[in-house]
């Protein structure tokens, strides 16, 4: 029988948690990839974050299909809301590789 207490503990089960952290760590890089689209695109303003929500919008719809197998409250504890949420290090991360990549490729336009 399942008590409180074994409960409590799969919430911290090491495999979920390792996990958790690849997901972290694709959302991470799909941000990065965003912003470099966005640079070398030359997008500006709304444009380059609406290229970012999409990506974001992308990137949770596949891992909501293929790593939760549709089940995100099993392996995300704050279900859909915390797989949809870009966090603050992505959105900073976009912003420096998208004015990054602009930089560079658009230096003497």
């Amino acid at each position: 029988m399942s008590t409180a207490a074994d409960t409590a503990a799969q919430l911290i089960y090491a495999p979920n948690v390792v996990h958790n952290q690849v997901l972290t760590s694709v959302k991470f890089i799909s941000s990065c990839f965003a912003g470099a689209v966005a640079g070398i695109l030359g997008l500006e303003n709304w444009l380059g974050f609406a290229l970012f929500i999409t990506s974001t919008l992308f990137t949770s719809f596949v891992i909501y299909a293929v790593n939760c197998k549709g089940r995100p409250a099993k392996y995300i504890s704050g279900g859909m809301g915390e797989l949809i949420n870009p966090g603050q290090d992505n959105v900073f991360t976009f912003i420096l590789v998208w004015t990054l990549f602009f930089g560079i490729v658009h230096v003497y336009d």
